[in-house]
């Protein structure tokens, strides 16, 4: 009941897609939007990025934020040209399936995140998805912002405007948006995280759920498939320490002083999911172990409940077998109550056996 009540607060409050920018565009451009903010505010109306950078350029305050979904080198040259970025970083987001990094380049910055996304799924197999990634670049500069987007998931509509709603925080520059994009990243592997871990109760609860039988306990294609998945979380998670340690402690271009605190907060959080990924990795072993030993133990249980039937059935066969082999000068042949007699013995014979089986608990 518990587990069933978290998934649906996790349905109610999963981050809302951001429908006011699709994807892309109808006539098929990566951009997703365009925006100029000046001291923290959005400025009204959309323009096209030429614009949109010679406004904030000619005013010599405020930022443009481009935001792009799986943009292909002709879409993004345009912008790679009209603020100058190294030819090395747009290779890497065009092209994604990068690790996690921060770089610089000539004054501006290059980080790569991975995102993460829980799959809701009622009941969980051995081929069931469990966590979904993509990956998010960011250009930032000192008065431009680029996010590229691949996946399916990892919309920075919400975000944004949980910023806009914070004009505060947009008018400490562009770093401010590099925090929040990173804090959200983190963010949403912890919910990942904690959505893995009802998966791990589960299979737990069935593996020593004695009640239940063989039936309940949680099979070894289920386990192995949660570890392959936790696998997937640490591979985006693990990377990250490097380049929040960097951003946090490091002069870098862009990224100011008072800014700078912000990033060792989301460190700490990373660290708290790193090891909590850990503990899981480690859980997941020690179920997998509990379950082969459970599975060793029901099959020796039923080795010495076939060793025990053989025994039982041993007795008559052996009877059968000696009187079968017509002698004629055998014990009871010429006896009137010979047959009844063996019957008897043989039925006994499998009776003590079976009781003493049966107390020994072989049976």
């Amino acid at each position: 009941m518990i587990r069933r009540l978290r998934r649906a607060v996790r349905r109610v409050y999963r981050s809302t897609v951001d429908l006011s920018h699709p994807a892309r565009s109808p006539l098929g451009s990566a951009v997703v939007n365009c925006v100029v903010y000046e001291d923290g505010i959005r400025q009204p109306g959309d323009c096209p990025a030429e614009e949109a950078v010679r406004r904030v350029r000619k005013s010599g305050r405020g930022f443009v934020w481009i935001g792009l979904h799986e943009p292909d080198e002709a879409e993004f040259k345009g912008l790679a040209d009209l603020f100058g970025l190294h030819p090395l970083a747009v290779e890497d987001a065009v092209h994604a399936h990068q690790r996690p990094k921060v770089e610089s380049y000539d004054g501006a910055l290059f980080a790569v995140f991975k995102t993460c996304r829980y799959v809701e799924h009622e009941v969980l197999t051995a081929t069931s998805e469990v966590v979904d990634t993509g990956e998010l670049m960011v250009f930032t500069g000192r008065d431009f912002v680029i996010t590229i987007r691949h996946g399916r998931h990892g919309s920075l509509g919400p975000l944004r405007e949980r910023l806009e709603a914070a004009p505060e925080r947009l008018a400490m520059g562009t770093s401010s948006v590099l925090h929040a994009i990173a804090d959200q990243v983190v963010d949403d592997c912890l919910a990942v995280a904690d959505a893995v871990q009802d998966d791990i109760d589960r299979v737990e609860s069935e593996v020593f759920n004695e009640s239940a039988g063989r039936a309940g306990r949680g099979d070894a294609g289920r386990i192995y498939q949660l570890k392959r998945e936790l696998l997937e979380l640490k591979r985006a998670v693990a990377p990250l320490d490097r380049p929040l340690d960097t951003l946090a402690n490091r002069t870098l271009p862009g990224v100011t002083a008072d800014v700078r605190p912000y990033f060792r907060d989301v460190a700490d959080h990373l660290a708290r999911l790193t090891d909590q990924i850990a503990a899981f990795d480690n859980l997941l072993d020690s179920i997998l172990q509990a379950h082969l030993a459970q599975v060793t133990v029901a099959q020796n249980e039923d080795m010495r409940k076939i060793t025990a039937w053989a025994a039982i059935i041993a007795v008559p066969t052996m009877v059968c077998g000696i009187y079968g082999m017509n002698f004629e000068h055998m014990p009871g042949l010429g006896w009137t109550y010979g047959y009844p007699a063996v019957l008897a013995l043989m039925a006994t014979a499998c009776y003590v056996l079976h009781r003493s089986f049966r107390r020994n608990g072989w049976l």
